[in-house]
Parts: structure tokens; C-alpha cells; sequence
């Protein structure tokens, strides 16, 4: 099958109100990124030295060599800026999930404990700090095995969070093999959680940031000092207040690394943002384990047999009827492109109008021709299909006096004799009245306005049975 496996739809435009609790209007969570002594190093196995995330502007990696500058500028995150970060956040009383690189915390007993006498969440951030994106997916799930491995044996338990930063286009997937895993995060998609189901069982994400990320500290056209950091937090943080005030509560991730707001310059800014989100009412500061519990229970995975997953058989049976009678639009929709978008009934209704738009004069005259009259000798004889069958009796047309079925007779002949195709209209939410003027406006049409104002009823038809089989 053609398939499209990118979701650009998300929550929809009537989008998803989270729950928070106690009614808060955002969720603020920060992450510290504990990755010193898990870097790419040649003592570390690697072939090279670390280029990523410094000081160093344009630094590259040494091949075959240890680069002491960056060394030195990574020990600093776990000599110094852990501790400075760790003194703000437990004075402040704001519990933060760490993501740890599992060979680094294995190098960091003082600042594990400490991390744990806090009270913070310890998710796992793999097991070395390097780039993933040319692992095959057998060497992938063999480090994400043993992260999980080392993280328990340092720190006593299983992580419960995932987070590998510098992923592959597998990573997802293989997590969500992995047992006790409740959620990932190698996702920028979002400003709430949301269900991954494409992999071997549903695995929740929980997205993340690089916007709202000191790391932009450290690459070109990032943040030169405190003050736009603040500045872009502040503001990120007035939108998704407001929005929660609107009735739209969003999460805010900010993300952080020892090394780079652990400098006395940058966390002085980290901290007049902190005193000014906590200055507001109903602000939720959650860890990570803490939004995925609160996500399990207010809003677990429900199966949904997606349109877009289904055999050709299926789809055609489920769908094949949205066009009356006319099952060879579901064949050539399903044929096409489908993707995520297309779970939707607006979105499944595109992938159908278009074949049916892009058909020939001919099969469009078919569709028509499938279409009943209003109220004529099929719906007498109840051989209507069952949709219009229920569309015709949501407007009243099983019920005509002799008279007004006399009306419809009357003009469902004429109406045929002049345009070769019964009189179509999408009669949900209209009125007897209503559809005779429709019909008697009509009718007066010439032959190519009637054919297309035919072609959008019919269009509008299919939407409206839509709706009524697909969630929103």
C-alpha cells in the first residue's frame, strides 16, 4: 500500500483539552540534560572527540585524539553547573526530570544521589551521547538494551522515560519494544503528549524542545546572553498561559544542560523566568513521569481502526458506500496516498472527493445516476440504501401527505427529463420547505450548473456519512 507514515494533523482544530490538575492553565517542566562523561570521547570507545553542544563555535571532531578543551568544558557541567542548578531547583522546591546518559551517570555517584534525594525524576537519555542516525536498527536496540541494563544498575531501578536526542528514524519503534518504558520523547512534534501505535505496542510521547532549550546558547544564531533567553521563555510562556486561559492548556518543555545554563551569566536568567512563571496561578510544574500518569489516566490509548492501516477489502467494504453505490472511489482513494491526515472524516473525505473530481464526465453522471429520488418509487418500495434511507427520514420525506408526495413526483420527473440525473441535495438539518424551494430554484438551471451544483451535493453527501462513521 501507498502510505504516508508523517501525522500533520495532531489533535485537529478543535484540538485537546488536557485536564491538568487542580484546573491549571499550563504545564512547566523542566528537563536537565545530564550527558558529562558520556560524550563522544576516544577513552570512551569512540573514534573520535566531542563537536556538539560547547563553548567551541565550529569545533569539529578530532579523530583518533582526546580534545582537552572539550573535555574540560564538558567536566564543568558536572564540577560546577549540576550543583548550581541543583542548589536553584531544590531551593525553589521544583521537581525536574533529568535525562541521563547512562555511561555518564554510571561516572557521577555524588550527583546521582543527589538527584535522588531530590526527589527528581531520573528518565534515561541512552546510553552514550552520540549520533544514532546510521545504526542499523539491530545495533540501535542493542545500546537501548543495555542503557536500560546500566541505568537500573546505577541507580537502582528501571527508567520509566526515554529520551535519545540524537535518534535515528528507528528509535521510536524500538523503544516501544522495550518493557517498562512509559514514555518517549524523541519528538518535537507537539504541545501535548500524544499515542505513537506503529511500533511493537502503543508507546506514549511526550514531546520535547529545542526552541525553549539552552542549547541554543551554544549554535549560531542562538541566544548570546541571559536576556533573550528570558525573554523568549517569558514569552513562550505568556502564549501557552493565555491559551490555558482560554480554555487550551498546553505543556511548556524547557530544556537545559549542566554545562550551558550551569554558567553564573545564563542561570540568572533561568532563574528570574522561574520567579515569574511561579508568580502566576494555577501552574502546574510537573516532572515528565508525573504528565505521563497524569496522560494514562485521562487519556489512555483507545484502538482506532485507522482508514489508513486497512486492506483494500475492508476499506471498500467500510467506505465503498460513501458515494452511492459507487464502490470503485474507495477502491482508487485507497490506491492513493493515505497517511494520518486521512484518519479524519474531513481528511478521508479528500482522499475520496478527489478521485471522484478527477473521474470522467461519464462515471460522474454514474454517481448521480446511483443517487434515489427524493421521496420516489425506491423509497416507497424501502429499497433505499441505508443511509438514504435515514437522510430521506431525518427530513420528513418518509412522511409526505398525498399531496406533497404528488409535489415531489411532479418534479423528481421533470427535473429527470431535463437533466438526465435525479435531483440530489444534502437534506441533513433542512426542512420539507426547504428542499421543495431548492427544488423548484433548481430546476431552472442549465444543464452544466445543475451537473456541478449536482457534483457538490453529492460531495457534501459523502462528508456528512462521514462524520458519522470516523471520530473527530
Amino acid at each position: 500500500m501507498n502510505r504516508y507514515p508523517r501525522d500533520f494533523r495532531g489533535n485537529g482544530p478543535k484540538g485537546l483539552d488536557p485536564k491538568w490538575p487542580n484546573g491549571a492553565k499550563i504545564a512547566v517542566q523542566f528537563v536537565i540534560n545530564y550527558e558529562e562523561g558520556g560524550e563522544n570521547n576516544i577513552l570512551h570507545g569512540d573514534a573520535a572527540s566531542e563537536a556538539f553542544l560547547s563553548e567551541i563555535v565550529g569545533a569539529a571532531p578530532w579523530q583518533g585524539q582526546r580534545h582537552w578543551n572539550m573535555e574540560t568544558i564538558y567536566e564543568y557541567g558536572a564540577r560546577a553547573g549540576f550543583w548550581r542548578l541543583h542548589k536553584m531547583f531544590t531551593e525553589f522546591e521544583i521537581p525536574v526530570t533529568v535525562y541521563g546518559v547512562a555511561t555518564a551517570l554510571a561516572r557521577a555517584p555524588e550527583q546521582v544521589a543527589a538527584m535522588q534525594e531530590a526527589d527528581w525524576e531520573i528518565a534515561t537519555h541512552g546510553l552514550k551521547w552520540i549520533e544514532y542516525k546510521d545504526y542499523t536498527p539491530e545495533a540501535e536496540r542493542a545500546d537501548i538494551v543495555e542503557a536500560i541494563r546500566l541505568h537500573t544498575e546505577v541507580t537502582g531501578s528501571a527508567p520509566q522515560g526515554w529520551y535519545t536526542g540524537r535518534c535515528s528514524i528507528n528509535t521510536v519503534d524500538l523503544v516501544s519494544e522495550q518493557e517498562g518504558i512509559a514514555y518517549c520523547s524523541d519528538s518535537y512534534s507537539d504541545d501535548l503528549p500524544y499515542w505513537h501505535d506503529t511500533g511493537e505496542k502503543p508507546l506514549l510521547v511526550i514531546p520535547y524542545t529545542l526552541d525553549s532549550n539552552d542549547m541554543r546558547f551554544a549554535i549560531p544564531a542562538g541566544f548570546n546572553s541571559g536576556d533573550p533567553f528570558y525573554t523568549y521563555l517569558k514569552d513562550s510562556f505568556d502564549i501557552l498561559y493565555a491559551e490555558g486561559c482560554e480554555g487550551a492548556p498546553k505543556m511548556f518543555n524547557i530544556g537545559l544542560h549542566c554545562r550551558i545554563v550551569g554558567r553564573p551569566g545564563r542561570i540568572a536568567a533561568l532563574k528570574r523566568f522561574i520567579e515569574y512563571a511561579m508568580g502566576h496561578e494555577d501552574v502546574w510544574f510537573p516532572r515528565r513521569i508525573d504528565i505521563a500518569n497524569h496522560w494514562f489516566e485521562h487519556h489512555p490509548y483507545k484502538p482506532f481502526d485507522r482508514p489508513s492501516r486497512m486492506e483494500q477489502k475492508k476499506f471498500v467494504a467500510t467506505y465503498g458506500g460513501v458515494f452511492e453505490h459507487s464502490p470503485w472511489i474507495a477502491e482508487r482513494a485507497h490506491a492513493d496516498e493515505l497517511g494520518p491526515a486521512h484518519d479524519c472524516a474531513v481528511g478521508l473525505h479528500s482522499a475520496l472527493a478527489r478521485k471522484f473530481r478527477s473521474a470522467s464526465h461519464d462515471e460522474k453522471l454514474g454517481v448521480l445516476n446511483a443517487h434515489p429520488d427524493l421521496a420516489g418509487k425506491l423509497a416507497a418500495a424501502k429499497q433505499l440504501t441505508a443511509e438514504s434511507t435515514s437522510e430521506q427520514a431525518a427530513a420528513g420525506l418518509d412522511a409526505l401527505t398525498d399531496e406533497e408526495r404528488t409535489t415531489f413526483t411532479g418534479l423528481n420527473n421533470d427535473y429527470v427529463a431535463k437533466f438526465s440525473f435525479p435531483f440530489i441535495i444534502a437534506v441533513k438539518g433542512l426542512t420539507k420547505s426547504d428542499i421543495l424551494a431548492a427544488f423548484k430554484s433548481r430546476i431552472n438551471n442549465d444543464a452544466e450548473a445543475e451537473f456541478s451544483t449536482a457534483c457538490q451535493q453529492v460531495e457534501k453527501i459523502a462528508r456528512l456519512r462521514l462524520n458519522d462513521l470516523l471520530p473527530e
